[in-house]
């Protein structure tokens, strides 16, 4: 079966000790560590500080298969303001000169495939950012010169980045996402095809973020199957009726009753996790069913140990033979 753990990053106001008992207690097998709190520290990570981190996930029977720092990737490629100064380090925003912060931003994510080799994992998630999400609305009208450079924009920052990540063995795991280069399956495919299929590039698939959408989930898996480098188990829930906020947010916080849709806890929402699985199943994927644990109305530790109890009895390995083999 497929290893179990609990992404870090909606729990990055506790303490990495406690953390990783309450993951243990709630029933995981591991953690997929958020590089922000005091998960993983990407400036004193060094050989001890990692040594460290390993030392207290092995005392408390815990795994680590990757490790994620979406936040500081967004700003490698975003237009950069005041709302990215709350979510990156001091030593990245700096002065927050838009482009100093994009280069310091680049070189952070090239430490974090460092930190990952440090640490024994070869999977980094995160974000990319995009110099176009703003024009996704094409009013003014968009011209495709401008979608064009945005991703040529995309390609000249990360090649880089994704050069140094392939000469450490590292991964970099792009959760496809709203407000970044890529989020849905044309976009992703475009971003693929900026990059000529760089190896070190894939994704982290979280059906979450495609199913609102209407994006088919189990289509995404089988045309980037050999991209799939980390799932994310995070459900959502949409509506079924007209509602007073639509698919863009109405400037509602998460949460909002008013929204047409919102995250749900695994198995609490819409996504069709047994189909999902089927198509991990079919393309081979053995790597963690990472829960990515995001419910405005929920409490978070019942969630996590509900949610953990929801994997466990949704994950099935693929059959080895035909089920009609017998037969003959």
């Amino acid at each position: 079966m497929r290893p179990l753990t609990l992404f870090t990053g909606q729990w990055a106001d506790m303490p990495f000790v406690d953390l990783c008992d309450k993951a243990k207690a709630f029933g995981y097998d591991g953690l997929e560590l958020a590089c922000w709190g005091d998960h993983i520290e990407v400036a004193k990570a060094d050989q001890d500080y990692c040594n460290g981190r390993l030392n207290k996930l092995n005392v408390s029977g815990l795994e680590l298969h990757a490790i994620s720092n979406h936040l500081v990737g967004q700003a490698v490629c975003d237009r950069i303001d005041e709302r990215h100064q709350a979510i990156l380090p001091d030593h990245v925003w700096g002065n927050g000169e838009p482009e100093s912060v994009r280069q310091r931003a680049a070189d952070e994510m090239v430490a974090t495939a460092q930190v990952a080799k440090r640490l024994g994992v070869d999977t980094v998630n995160g974000f990319t950012g995009s110099s176009i999400w703003h024009l996704l609305y094409s009013f003014p009208p968009v011209t495709p010169s401008m979608i064009d450079d945005g991703f040529a924009d995309f390609a000249q920052r990360w090649t880089p980045i994704l050069d140094e990540y392939q000469s450490l063995g590292v991964r970099f795991a792009l959760e496809v996402h709203p407000s970044e280069i890529a989020f849905d399956i044309a976009t992703t495919q475009r971003a693929l095809e900026a990059l000529d299929h760089h190896p070190a590039f894939g994704f982290n698939y979280d059906p979450s973020h495609l199913a609102y959408q209407s994006v088919d989930t189990e289509a995404f898996i089988r045309t980037f199957a050999e991209r799939i480098f980390h799932v994310h188990i995070k459900d959502v829930a949409w509506a079924t009726k007209p509602m007073p906020v639509g698919t863009f947010g109405g400037h509602t916080e998460f949460g909002d009753p008013r929204r047409a849709w919102n995250f749900r806890s695994p198995g609490r929402g819409m996504v069709d996790f047994e189909e999902i699985i089927r198509a991990l199943n079919d393309i081979g994927y053995q790597g963690p069913l990472s829960v990515e644990w995001e419910d405005s109305g929920m409490d978070r530790e019942f969630g996590a140990q509900e949610a953990a109890e929801f994997v466990r009895a949704l994950d099935f390995p693929a059959s080895e033979i035909a089920f009609d083999a017998a037969f003959t």
